[in-house]
């Protein structure tokens, strides 16, 4: 088993190891289903296997959703008080928190990431995302209409809307951030009255089973959330073309996504999709320098880019150019690369060794183009997925490398020189997700936000979440709804129009 010989792991995490063989919740129950292949789960760091859990079948898939949606027609979650749906949240997200070392350590151990990061932004901003949900159980609103409709003399109208939970959905949750995305989608469902199919990455399933258990300790009535492992192929694609699914929601690349929409179409199933990013950070001459190159830094390498919002290119105007560029390099430079469990590391390894692939080609794709490779750009430890902190400089804005999300430590720095310019370079791509501006001009900074193509704008700061905070791209970056906010729980709703005569 790949558990660290040198890390106090908690005594809940080494009691979940104990079984390396995994099973599935469904109906309440933690079963094998009819699953006979078995996936491995890989430490990232070590390259060794944690466990395994079952690759589920389409048999398997369907007993998930009858069992979500016989839960979602009970009268014992269809009819619960609001607040009662409120509190299940509210000992949920109490759980997360008391279990946040848990939840954490295994994150690190299947993710990689730094420990501190799962689990101030993974596993608290889970907790947090329940909270917020919790509380609008209790206030869900319609609206009373004045219509026009005429009637008989002594007759009128009453007309108003309603809104209801949409039914089953279907919530596939990438590998990056495993806990709090699945909290972005499990919240507001749940808030809303639905109930929930959970489909975790093949890479990242562990930390999805643990929030299982806390799920049904919190107090939910079984089948209300089921969480299936598996693959894309067999497990996600029999999920997303399941008819009795109302809701697919998904995250992750935009190749998949476009794969769900057309499976979702043929049911005509409702999907809200947020998938991949490519985001610029526009640096102007008149910005703090030490600010941006610090932001630049950490939005970019943090979860070692492994994060759709990451400013991935860098626009900046060409008399700080070099200065800007040189700074995030020798920041990058100083850089520890260690395991997630290092207390002074600050780049750990990328999620797997397809991944790494991936990236690395990425990286050698950069160099063949004739980018200029300013730092990195190589395997950092010979056991593990770990690279390098990587940056590179163009002119050119078609590479390969500033148009196609790498989803990795890949930075590339292209100099602009007047704002219509930057603007024309920021959105000379296919992707919309997120952005950041650098710059003390006001004037300057609102002529960036009103032409820029992006879901997000943040102005001198990294992009980050926030429950409140609504998420969702442009272009091919998302589609059919945002996340989080009171906007990410109508998504989950239907709107019923009455009208009484009377």
């Amino acid at each position: 088993m790949g558990l660290p010989k040198n890390i106090d792991l908690t005594n809940r995490v080494r009691e979940f190891f104990q079984n390396e063989d995994k099973k599935m919740l469904i109906h309440g129950e933690w079963v094998n289903g009819n699953a006979i292949e078995k996936i491995a789960v890989i430490n990232p760091a070590t390259e060794e296997v944690l466990g395994t859990v079952p690759l589920a079948t389409p048999s398997d898939v369907d007993a998930a959703v009858q069992s979500a949606k016989q839960a979602f027609y009970n009268p014992a979650w269809r009819k619960m008080l609001p607040s009662d749906r409120e509190k299940r949240l509210y000992r949920l997200a109490e759980l997360i928190e008391t279990h946040a070392d848990s939840l954490a350590q295994i994150i690190t151990l299947e993710n990689g990431k730094m420990f501190a990061q799962a689990r101030s932004s993974d596993v608290l901003g889970a907790a947090e995302t329940f909270r917020y949900y919790a509380g609008w159980c209790s206030k869900i609103e319609g609206e009373t209409l004045d219509v026009s409709m005429k009637q008989v003399a002594g007759k009128q109208n009453f007309a108003f809307t309603r809104r209801e939970p949409i039914g089953v959905v279907a919530a596939i949750v990438p590998w990056n951030f495993p806990i709090s995305i699945a909290a972005w989608k499990l919240a507001p469902a749940l808030a809303a009255g639905c109930t929930v199919v959970l489909k975790p990455s093949e890479e990242t399933p562990l930390s999805s089973l643990y929030l299982g258990a806390l799920i049904l300790e919190a107090g939910f009535p079984k089948g209300v959330v089921n969480i299936l492992t598996g693959d894309g192929v067999t497990t996600g694609a029999s999920l997303v073309a399941h008819p009795d699914i109302s809701k697919i929601s998904f995250t992750g690349s935009t190749q998949t996504g476009k794969q769900i929409g057309t499976a979702a179409m043929r049911n005509l199933t409702e999907i809200s999709l947020e998938l991949g990013g490519k985001s610029p950070v526009i640096v102007f001459e008149d910005a703090d320098l030490n600010d941006a190159a610090k932001a630049i830094t950490l939005g970019i390498f943090r979860n070692q880019g492994q994060i759709c919002v990451a400013g991935s290119r860098v626009y900046v105007q060409k008399k700080v150019f070099d200065k800007v560029m040189a700074d995030v390099a020798l920041l990058a430079g100083k850089m520890r690369i260690s395991h997630g469990f290092d207390p002074t590391a600050e780049l750990g390894p990328l999620v797997s060794a397809r991944h790494f692939q991936k990236v690395s080609g990425y990286v050698q794709n950069g160099m063949d183009e004739g980018a200029t490779l300013l730092a990195g750009g190589h395997r950092a430890k010979e056991v593990g997925f770990y690279m390098q902190p990587t940056i590179f400089t163009a002119t050119d804005n078609q590479k390969t490398i500033i148009q196609e999300e790498i989803f990795g430590p890949v930075l590339v720095g292209v100099p602009f020189d007047e704002l219509q310019d930057a603007i024309a370079l920021a959105n000379d791509t296919s992707f919309g997700l997120a952005s950041s501006v650098w710059t003390k001009n006001i004037s300057k900074a609102h002529s960036m936000i009103d032409q820029l193509e992006s879901g997000w704008v943040f102005v001198n700061a990294p992009p980050r979440s926030d429950p409140n905070f609504p998420l969702g791209g442009y272009k091919q970056s998302g589609f059919g709804g945002k996340e989080l906010g009171k906007m990410g729980l109508y998504q989950y709703m239907k709107t019923k129009a009455v009208n009484i005569v009377y």
